[in-house]
């Protein structure tokens, strides 16, 4: 028998509809969480902490050595503190994961506890470099976001802002930088946050570019990057056209 509350509540299906009609712009405010950025003491990492605080966002640096966390902070300002990555992880509603390929798997592993119900973003590139230039390194687990996911089975792991010029990221001079940021990940509302995040950094466009199984294709496409960038001597990103 159907109640009246029974036949005014939404099904699933028609709740999954209503999420599809839903405008994809129409993101969620973050400006009240706090990121926490691990190997933020790296050039990605301070650069992503800089621009993210110089945005308004609360940031906090992390590193294996507090010290040279709380020193980076310093150095950035913008309210910007530093802790050791534990802590970090610990204080922050969103980690950024920014550490060099090489240490990956162990930071992670490493940091299972304290990163368990957080949101975490992915954004390391698996990369070999020989005579003839970057190439892409393809992990037994798919991409680095997929090791991830892995290692970190109670976080939300989503993937984004592989493509972004460290340069330009910690240039105080730049006012904008002119680029989309490609964002993967399981859950509609976590890919929704990261596209808030990326787009509180003037010139910057988050946009949904499929789920983690994706994402070795656009890890991979730095090494490309790195190869027009050194012959136009540019800094060069990504923009999708016609979305």
């Amino acid at each position: 028998m159907t109640t009246p509350d029974d036949a005014q509540s939404p099904n699933a299906a028609t709740r999954a509809k209503a999420a599809l009609r839903r405008d994809p712009w129409d993101l969620p405010d973050i400006s009240g969480l706090v990121v926490g950025v691990l190997g933020g003491t790296g050039d990605q990492g301070r650069g992503l902490a800089y621009r993210l605080a110089r945005a308004g966002q609360k940031v906090i640096i992390g590193s294996r050595a507090e010290e040279r966390a709380r020193t980076a902070a310093e150095e950035l300002g913008l309210g910007i503190e530093g802790a050791e990555n534990a802590e970090c992880a610990r204080r922050s509603d969103v980690v950024i994961v920014a550490v060099p390929w090489e240490g990956h798997a162990k930071t992670l592993q490493a940091l299972r506890e304290p990163l368990a119900g957080k949101l975490v973003i992915d954004c390391v590139n698996p990369l070999g470099f020989d005579k003839k230039g970057a190439y892409a390194l393809k992990p037994e687990e798919g991409s680095a976001a997929e090791q991830a996911a892995a290692l970190l089975p109670e976080s939300r792991v989503t993937a984004a802002f592989h493509h972004l010029s460290a340069v330009l990221l910690q240039d105080p001079e730049v006012e904008e930088i002119d680029t989309d940021v490609m964002v993967l990940g399981e859950s509609r509302a976590d890919t929704d946050l990261v596209q808030a995040l990326a787009a509180r950094i003037p010139g910057m466009r988050g946009v949904f570019a499929g789920r983690l199984r994706n994402a070795h294709q656009v890890e991979s496409l730095v090494a490309n990057l790195i190869s027009v960038n050194r012959r136009y001597k540019s800094h060069a990103g990504v923009r999708l056209t016609d979305v």
